[in-house]
């Protein structure tokens, strides 16, 4: 099991304030405290950052490999930003994440495809498939094809399900826990499968 810590997001005001303060040490804080407590990969999520997201992102990255040697996961619609932490990561990246709608798909697997990353890919396109089947459908139809012509191993492929609340949409879960069965008998290998 790969455990992706997933604390430094900018959906927390803590976060948020370091980034906008160039704060590295309660950025690095974070990071150390993660890789101590299990965490095998650090989940960077800087939001959209539609006007700073480059500088951003490489930053972000610069100081977490500055304290911490694991493998980092660049969590941002920007495409421009995700690119930008690739190529400062010194290792084998994750890009967090694409999905089976066109526009996603075709900026996303591509950049992985060029920089050897990892890819998570939501099983959905513009709305999530109700049903195991339907989502595995999507996932043969679309992204492990997807991810074969552009040379992207099964082993970085990772596929989410999407794990619905179980308050909300209890019926959901059954269907998550059969995507994810089926899900390992598309490809030999099958590819990743992810939650989060």
């Amino acid at each position: 099991m790969l455990i992706i810590g997933e604390n430094i997001t900018i959906g927390t005001d803590a976060v948020t304030k370091a980034i906008n303060e160039r704060n590295a040490e309660a950025i690095q804080r974070r990071a150390v405290y993660q890789v101590e407590h299990g965490a095998d990969m650090l989940d960077l999520n800087i939001g959209p950052q539609r006007r700073r997201g480059v500088e951003v992102m490489e930053w972000v990255v610069d100081v977490v490999q500055d304290v911490v040697d694991v493998p980092l996961c660049l969590d941002t619609t920007n495409v421009a930003a995700l690119e930008a932490g690739l190529k400062r990561c010194k290792g084998q990246a994750m890009l967090n994440s694409t999905s089976a709608d066109p526009e996603r798909l075709e900026s996303i697997m591509p950049l992985a495809a060029e920089h050897k990353a990892k890819v998570i890919a939501l099983t959905m396109a513009k709305s999530i498939p109700p049903s195991a089947a339907a989502r595995a459908e999507l996932v043969m139809e679309v992204l492990i094809p997807k991810a074969t012509e552009l040379g992207i191993p099964m082993e970085d492929l990772y596929l989410d399900p999407l794990v619905m609340t179980v308050q909300g949409m209890q019926e959901y879960a059954p269907e998550t826990l059969e995507a994810l069965r089926y899900f390992k008998q598309l490809a030999d290998p099958p590819p990743m499968t992810v939650v989060g």
